[in-house]
């Protein structure tokens, strides 16, 4: 019978039970406690990773600067891993695990701890849903799953991760949006706040059209709240202005010179400017013609 004791910290029930936000940066020491004598090496190629992990996209350059750090200093906090049919299965620390294969280790320093398929879920999405690489689907559908699981309100769940209502409510609207547009978010061809401005709209036909102008037009957001309320500014056609025939030069100098006024000849059409009532009957009595008479 196994006696050792295993490494036991708050666990996740009191991180989700206590009334402050979750330490991102220390969570795994909060739910695993850690001593020298629980850490042990694990082949790399023993492991594989969280079949619950939220994330489907790794920062390659984010990567290697870590493979860079664990080349140097080794890596500083082991991963948590639990025991499965063949191997194991990562917990968390795939940031840790990936850079560790590009830096050429062999081993990992590892916690090895008996989890739930929940706690696995779980686990994983507290270790993601901070990160600033993780796209807004991810982080959404990390969001969702972690308020499902827990039956946790928005705000429950706004006050835990130091979110607002608001925002968690914009970003869980990205998942109802067409797959064509959750994919160009994911592939960040368009934003998130592109997201959250289309998925008001019911008509996905509508929101897969908008979405590809976004694309094609680099449109902003502002462009697209105008679309959509309505309010859409309507492109005028440019004004094509006739060029100016320089054979009506002469005349409009010569006209110009003999009345003393600005003459423009257009289109068959002869324009003669005036000032007042008492500058056109100057011009009239000029050209000798009188008003009123026989």
């Amino acid at each position: 019978m196994e006696t050792k004791k295993k490494a036991l910290g708050r666990g996740l029930e009191q991180l989700f039970t206590n009334n402050n936000v979750i330490d991102f940066d220390n969570f795994e020491k909060e739910i695993v406690k850690e001593s020298k004598n629980d850490i042990v090496k694990i082949k790399l190629e023993d492991i594989r990773r969280n079949p619950y992990q939220p994330r489907t996209y790794f920062n390659e350059e984010s990567l290697k600067e870590l493979a860079t750090s664990i080349k140097e200093y080794g890596v500083v906090q082991p991963i948590l891993v639990k025991k499965s049919i063949k191997g194991y299965e990562l917990i968390a620390g795939e940031r840790r695990l990936r850079a560790s294969k590009i830096a050429g280790l062999s081993e990992i320093p590892a916690i090895i701890k008996e989890f739930s398929d929940q706690e696995m879920m779980e686990i994983a999405l507290i270790e993601n849903i901070q990160r600033e690489d993780l796209n807004p689907i991810d982080e959404a559908k990390s969001v969702l799953n972690i308020i499902n699981l827990r039956n946790l309100t928005q705000e429950e769940f706004g006050n835990l991760f130091g979110k607002s209502r608001s925002y968690i409510t914009n970003l869980l609207g990205l998942l109802k949006l067409p797959n064509e547009v959750q994919d160009m978010l994911i592939k960040k061809e368009i934003s998130a706040s592109h997201g959250r401005v289309l998925s008001k709209l019911e008509d996905d036909n509508k929101i897969i059209e908008l979405a590809e102008r976004i694309k094609k037009e680099n449109l902003n957001v502002r462009d697209i709240e105008k679309i959509v309320s309505g309010k859409e500014m309507v492109k005028r056609k440019p004004i094509t202005v006739k060029e100016h025939d320089p054979k009506y030069d002469m005349y409009e100098r010569v006209i110009s010179d003999k009345i003393g006024s600005v003459v423009k000849i257009n289109k068959n059409k002869l324009e003669i400017t005036f000032d007042s009532l008492k500058d056109l009957e100057r011009i009239m009595e000029i050209l000798d013609i009188k008003i009123g008479e026989e």
